[in-house]
């Protein structure tokens, strides 16, 4: 681990949740300066996160639902790891880390397929924009289901779902209710890559 990772990590601790992003630029590019998550969140500024999404060789997707207590899209059924990048943190790096944290799974960089980077805009208030570039990740789930240990914290249940019918209710957003709305191009993109590992 680095010296900023180090640094990153003790500055989380210190503001709970909070932790020292890097803010990009409209195409996700690095500015050169970061800030507190909060203070990004508040001013609109992109920076980069992480999506994982575990797939089974027998066509299922592992879901995530979000904490009832999260301040964005709580309850609602989500990535199966998701997280903030950390200053000068590495994107695999931050890819194990949250895995290890949200579902208590160990994973080598290696098992990690980057499949893309998305661009997305959520305005929650007016002084709450979250402005991200999702760095996402295709990964094998070689445990079963109830081998994962969820951060209670920040996940509410973890689920199997079997890809036809995540594609039915995520392509034209048919479910709304259900999923946090990263859009049906975005759901559709993570359809079709898990279709080709099958």
């Amino acid at each position: 681990m680095t010296r900023r990772e180090n640094e990153n990590l003790t500055l989380k601790k210190l503001f709970s949740l909070d932790e020292l992003v890097d803010i990009l630029d409209e195409s996700g590019n690095h500015t050169g300066k970061s800030m507190m998550k909060s203070l990004a969140h508040q001013k609109g500024l992109f920076h980069p996160t992480i999506h994982v999404w575990f797939y089974t060789l027998d066509g299922q997707v592992l879901l995530q639902k979000r904490g009832k207590k999260k301040n964005t899209f709580p309850s609602l059924w989500d990535v199966s790891v998701a997280g903030h990048i950390g200053a000068g943190e590495a994107i695999e790096t931050s890819a194990l880390r949250e895995i290890k944290e949200e579902i208590g799974l160990d994973v080598g960089k290696g098992d990690l397929e980057k499949i893309g980077i998305f661009r997305s805009v959520h305005k929650h208030a007016d002084d709450f924009v979250d402005a991200e570039f999702h760095h996402t990740f295709l990964c094998k789930l070689t445990v079963p289901l109830e081998k994962l240990i969820k951060q209670d914290s920040e996940v509410e249940a973890l689920a199997l779902l079997p890809l036809l019918t995540f594609a039915e209710e995520t392509w034209g957003m048919a479910n709304t209710g259900k999923y946090v709305p990263h859009g049906a191009d975005y759901y559709k993109t993570i359809v079709k890559e898990v279709k080709k590992k099958l």
